[in-house]
């Protein structure tokens, strides 16, 4: 019995220590993410080789370059090479959380990197994957704030871009940012970004 308390003992204390562990990786790669988001994403892919069950660390891999990805626009040989890197990371997620919004988001994000690198060689080969993946993620979780929003700031990029009326997506995006008012990430960890891109949507809508 006093063998048993002993490795019981020891068996929480090292998952205690484990997930210590995990949460200090990601707090410094989410810190380092502001001033280095290239560092960052190795960070987050050195976390995944270490959470080989969770989609968290390989999504903010790919998010990180996705994101940055949008300052390298006019630099299409890096920027392919670096959009090649993150869609790794959302297979890998992906292969670990099927079905899941917030990949289906950062995937159609993706997608829009490449759009809006090349609109003439890509607008119309993504813009309908782009479409199918909203869709799908807004069947899904249609009250999560993020697919709403992002659906709405594609629509409204692509109706600016063809001269037409913006305003009923602004009313989606005011939508969206009256959902972020509820929304509670399931740990400190999941995606709970886009309130401020919501704020900045409405004011350029008025």
């Amino acid at each position: 019995m006093k063998h048993l308390i002993i490795i019981v003992t020891l068996l929480i204390t090292s998952l205690v220590t484990a997930q210590t562990k995990y949460e200090q990786g990601m707090h410094k790669a989410l810190e380092l993410w502001k001033t280095n988001p290239i560092e960052a994403s190795q960070l987050f892919e050195r976390i995944a080789k270490a959470e080989p069950d969770n989609w968290l660390p390989p999504y903010y891999a790919a998010e990180t370059l996705i994101l940055d990805g949008f300052t390298k626009l006019k630099d299409a040989k890096a920027l392919e090479a670096q959009l090649n890197q993150a869609q790794d990371f959302l297979n890998e997620a992906s292969a670990i959380s099927k079905d899941n919004p917030e990949i289906m988001v950062m995937q159609a994000l993706l997608h829009t990197v490449y759009v809006a690198s090349d609109g003439a060689t890509y607008g119309m080969l993504l813009s309908g994957k782009v479409m199918a993946l909203y869709a799908q993620a807004e069947k899904i979780a249609p009250n999560n704030p993020r697919v709403v929003l992002s659906k709405a700031d594609w629509n409204i990029g692509g109706a600016r871009y063809f001269g037409n009326d913006i305003q009923p997506f602004c009313k989606e995006a005011e939508r969206a940012l009256q959902l972020f008012t509820t929304f509670k990430p399931e740990t400190e960890f999941h995606p709970n970004w886009g309130r401020e891109r919501a704020q900045e949507i409405i004011k350029s809508c008025k």
